[in-house]
């Protein structure tokens, strides 16, 4: 049985996976609104990410007969100024997810609840992944500048992700 902090917790980190799904989504808009459908590409992938990421912790609060209560997303931004301003919110974004995990963390270290703890690795490891992708892709468009054929390469590569479902344990 889990405690009910670790299960507030968990529903609240769940509300946070589904907002980052939805301002992915928002994010996949914007990028085929410009007619860049390898950054659109790229952003949807990172919602079936999110997604998994939810449903990880959903089912890891079922497993530990605690009891899953959505709660309201909030609705996210729609718009920015360039690729570059959209990447470095997304590269933001994904530092406050890691901080969020890492409140979760800390949570299921005051409960003692060794079992989160260790469920909780996965996500540690997948925001350092998650930070050094947003990271690389922001350094590449501030590399480029306003050079159109380079951002239509980027394009081009991020075009070629593909969703490969995690395997949270």
């Amino acid at each position: 049985m889990i405690s009910e902090k670790m299960e507030a917790a968990i529903n609240k980190q769940i509300k946070d996976e589904m907002y980052s799904s939805n301002l992915y989504l928002s994010m996949v808009a914007y990028f085929e609104n410009l007619g860049l459908k390898g950054f659109a590409n790229w952003m949807r992938v990172q919602v079936q990410e999110e997604n998994a990421h939810a449903m990880g912790l959903f089912d890891y609060l079922i497993s530990r007969d605690g009891r899953v209560v959505l709660e309201t997303i909030d609705k996210p931004p729609f718009e920015w100024s360039s690729p570059l301003e959209c990447f470095e919110a997304v590269y933001r974004h994904e530092q406050l997810v890691t901080s969020l995990i890492n409140e979760l963390v800390d949570v299921a270290e005051e409960v003692k609840d060794r079992a989160a703890i260790s469920f909780l690795q996965w996500y540690i490891k997948e925001q350092v992944e998650e930070e050094a992708n947003c990271s690389e892709i922001c350094a590449k468009l501030k590399l480029i500048g306003s050079d159109a054929n380079a951002l239509l390469l980027i394009d081009q590569e991020l075009g070629a992700r593909t969703y490969v479902a995690p395997v949270i344990a």
